[in-house]
């Protein structure tokens, strides 16, 4: 029997997700079908119940409605918890399930690429919930020390203070988006620059050897300057696969190999 699996966002029309469960379903044998699901902004819980009702198996959740996801759900993961955000969710036992793969999708991209996070410094640009959702995936990655950057300093902190005890292992501290400076094994920018077109301005004081930029298939003043500076960089693409594959294989117990999609 065919499993039916969605994504559920508005809008709805950019998103990959099926062509990238198709694929990993045509490489492992699963039997799925895979559809997009534009909800109204007021009516994202009704079309979740509504999709489980009808024998739906499980659903991802994409922008604006992470947030309401992680409300609904009856069992939640660690990292969920902690993201305080859903983009997978499934039913068991009659309870809704729901967890974060997005930052377990990054840790997946970068160790695909060869990066190593072990004792890595990273700075991530930004505080707002992609930040939030990828922390303790790369504390447990091994990450020795995480820098936050915004523009609005006291967001970051509150961040920092929110997440301390999740990731006893990380030192995590702050910074002004204006004051960067030191030296990180890795930037990544959380920052929404790339898709509104604004510039990130990088400081020569900034030095790093890595960058990832979240957001993919857009140009970025981000990627633009570590590709001045010579320094390994990529977009958001494996990210996304990466986060893919997490809640492919929580759906449908077999995990595709990342490095076949990229």
């Amino acid at each position: 029997m065919t499993k039916q699996f969605a994504v559920i966002g508005n809008p709805i029309e950019q998103s990959r997700s099926p062509e990238l469960h198709h694929a990993f379903a045509a490489k492992t044998g699963v039997d799925l079908n895979y559809k997009k699901i534009l909800a109204p902004l007021d009516g994202f819980e009704k079309t979740t119940k509504d999709f489980f009702v009808q024998g739906g198996v499980g659903m991802n959740v994409t922008v604006p409605f992470k947030e309401q996801a992680f409300a609904l759900c009856d069992q939640l993961t660690e990292r969920a918890k902690i993201a305080k955000a859903v983009n997978t969710l499934w039913m068991q036992d009659g309870k809704l399930f729901g967890d974060n793969t997005d930052g377990q999708g990054l840790v997946a991209a970068i160790q695909a690429l060869g990066w190593n996070l072990a004792n890595s410094r990273i700075l991530i640009l930004g505080a707002g919930g992609a930040t939030r959702g990828v922390i303790y995936p790369l504390m447990q990655a091994g990450a020795k020390q995480i820098v936050i950057a915004n523009r609005t300093l006291a967001r970051a902190e509150q961040l920092v203070d929110d997440l301390k005890t999740a990731v006893p292992e990380t030192e995590l501290q702050t910074i002004a988006l204006d004051q960067l400076s030191g030296e990180f094994d890795f930037v990544i920018n959380a920052t929404s620059a790339s898709l509104t077109g604004d510039v990130l301005q990088l400081p020569e004081t900034l030095v790093f050897h890595h960058a990832y930029e979240m957001a993919y298939g857009k140009s970025s003043s981000f990627l633009d300057q570590a590709q001045a500076r010579q320094v390994p960089s990529t977009d958001g693409f494996g990210m996304l696969v990466g986060q893919a594959i997490e809640a492919f294989s929580i759906w449908n117990g077999v995990k595709p190999e990342l490095k076949d999609f990229l």
